[in-house]
């Protein structure tokens, strides 16, 4: 287990946190920066990914503690598990940001937040991809600050399955597993996950604790199936079907302990058919999705659909050049005020590759049925130096379109524009990277507008600039060292400090391999200062949590682990008033065949 452990988390951690050596960066492809397969290599885009080898090493809490491991990615959370997380890459909010599970939007249309990224559930994932930056002329509008692509596990030819637990802290239960076969007619796989705790108080007054004002915990459960099959028509074409299901509960605080908790039910709903024919130099693909989010709070219940049409083809030209053309076809509905709005886009992707030089140039047309027509695109370029250094450069333009919940509440809204740049120099094992990104008439709550809530768009432009740094190297045979830095400057139009953003983070990470059949990391993550508000009298940062993980090979598929978060006991807040987890402690098994 030694050798395999040292390979996936090696591996892994260089992906996530620095740049390959080039043989090893070949056999990693991604697919949400151009929507077709590439090598990870090969794309100028500034991506980061989280395979599977490190999310099982790990043992993630769920998809929003994945996500903070990588550079340019805070998230700041309501409470504990399930309740409320705000997304940040690069300064930019969630509202700004497009989710994907498998390529299907988790952006909830009628909501104010984005997508509900707590309520993503860790286990049966392959990977995660972030891409950085404007994305908008492949991905249209909600991808003006990038995009974040689940990817779940697919069946492997024969017959797999596996199944794992963990308990610990706060009375925390998880179980899962999978079950598929693949063979020369078709595929069928199947997982499902759960998870419940009793939680934490979701409210604590900053500077006090809640267990020592004895408030009632904030509990929580979520159940996630999925199940996906396909045909081989022949050995060119196949018809493919997915069905996700999320239903989660989570008690919410009223403030005082002398008051009832408050309920939350929500159910999600995905759906995907897709047809598929290939041959040696095109490849051709339709597609039809939906995504269906239903939420009951305060006896209040709010729907809202998105139904998605898409016909893309992938055309390879050359030995190493390939041009991409789509169709896209778009309905927003909120179900509850009848509000809905349609878009129908076209766009093309072309890649070039010039001896060491790739370029890669996209243009996307968005007719859209309530605001104007838009063109946004993106041109990025690489340059390879030699097989340990390259650089790259990426322009882009996005828009973002107001939420139906947003336009509930403010109909006059109109879209943000934004232009977003990048500047990457690698070299081995490290990575520096300069960006900046600008909104023009950004969408914003007006503050203490509750209960007449109103958003407006602010006038001229907010800026979004800073620098990630990353680095990682197997210091000695057996000890892995990486961490990765993040320096943000996030101005509204008028040049103040937006809230929840710290200028400086600082994640940390050490692998130890030398205990036979062992490995042990220890991480860390400093925070520095932030403010919940703009006048700056609630500041929420200036903190470091470490964790650490012992996993441990019993047999060959049987893996057993013990996890510590939070090891010090650090108090803090990363919302205003709102508690976080204390030391807690998780011990898991899994079984694979």
């Amino acid at each position: 287990m030694n050798k395999k452990l040292t390979t996936s988390l090696v591996a892994s951690l260089l992906i996530a946190t620095s740049n390959l050596y080039s043989e090893e960066l070949s056999q990693i492809t991604v697919v949400s920066a151009t929507k077709s397969e590439q090598s990870i290599k090969d794309v100028t885009s500034d991506v980061d990914v989280i395979t599977k080898e490190e999310i099982e090493e790990r043992h993630f809490t769920n998809v929003s503690d994945a996500l903070k491991t990588i550079s340019g990615v805070s998230i700041v959370s309501n409470g504990g598990v399930g309740q409320l997380d705000s997304l940040f890459v690069r300064g930019i909010d969630s509202k700004r940001i497009l989710i994907l599970i498998d390529g299907i939007r988790y952006n909830e249309p009628a909501g104010l937040s984005g997508a509900p990224l707590a309520q993503l559930n860790i286990e049966n994932i392959e990977q995660i991809e972030v891409v950085k930056g404007a994305q908008s002329g492949i991905w249209g509008a909600d991808a003006s600050g990038g995009v974040i692509n689940i990817i779940t596990s697919k069946a492997k030819a024969g017959f797999h399955g596996n199944i794992g637990m963990e308990a610990g802290s706060y009375n925390t239960k998880k179980l899962y597993g999978s079950v598929s076969n693949k063979n020369k007619l078709g595929y069928l796989k199947f997982d499902a996950s759960r998870i419940s705790t009793d939680g934490i108080s979701s409210y604590e007054p900053n500077g006090s604790k809640w267990k020592d004002l004895e408030y009632e915990r904030d509990g929580y459960s979520n159940n996630t199936y999925n199940i996906a099959g396909g045909v081989y028509l022949n050995d060119s074409d196949e018809l493919g079907l997915t069905f996700k299901k999320i239903g989660s509960e989570y008690d919410y605080d009223s403030s005082t302990k002398d008051r009832d908790d408050k309920l939350t039910k929500i159910k999600h709903y995905f759906k995907s058919a897709n047809y598929i024919h290939k041959d040696d130099s095109y490849k051709l693909k339709l597609n039809a999705q939906q995504s269906k989010f239903d939420r009951n709070q305060d006896n209040s219940i709010y729907k809202s659909l998105v139904n998605e049409f898409s016909v893309q083809g992938d055309y390879s030209y050359r030995k190493s050049d390939a041009i991409i053309l789509g169709l896209d076809k778009q309905n927003f509905e909120n179900i509850d005020s009848k509000d809905k709005y349609n878009t129908q886009a076209i766009f093309v992707s072309n890649t070039n590759t010039f001896d060491k030089f790739i370029i890669n140039e996209t243009l996307r047309y968005d007719d859209n049925s309530k605001f104007d027509d838009k063109f946004t695109g993106k041109i990025g370029i690489k340059y390879n130096i030699n097989n340990d250094m390259a650089v790259s450069s990426n322009y882009g333009t996005a828009y973002n379109a107001p939420t139906l919940g947003n336009l509930n509440y403010t109909p006059s809204l109109s879209p943000e524009t934004t232009k977003s740049f990048d500047f990457n120099f690698e070299y081995k094992d490290f990575k520096i990277t300069y960006f900046e990104n600008k909104i023009k008439d950004m969408i914003r709550y007006v503050p203490n507008s509750y209960p007449n809530t109103r958003y407006e768009n602010l006038t001229g432009e907010s800026t979004f600039k800073g620098y990630e740094v990353s680095y990682i190297k197997n210091i000695f045979e057996n000890i892995l060292l990486g961490f990765n830095y993040t320096h943000l400057s996030a101005k509204d139009n008028k040049g103040n400090d937006l809230p929840r953003r710290a200028k400086n983070e600082f994640n940390a990470s050490v692998d130890y391999y030398g205990i036979k059949n062992t490995h042990i990391n220890l991480n860390s993550s400093y925070i520095g200062k932030r403010y919940d508000d703009a006048e700056k009298t609630k500041e929420t940062g200036n903190y470091t949590i470490w964790n650490g993980v012992i996993n441990y090979e019993i047999k060959r598929n049987i893996t057993t682990y013990v996890k510590v978060d939070n090891i010090f006991n650090k108090y803090y807040q990363t919302v205003y008033n709102y508690a976080t987890p204390g030391r807690s402690a998780y011990i898991g098994l899994k079984v694979s065949f």
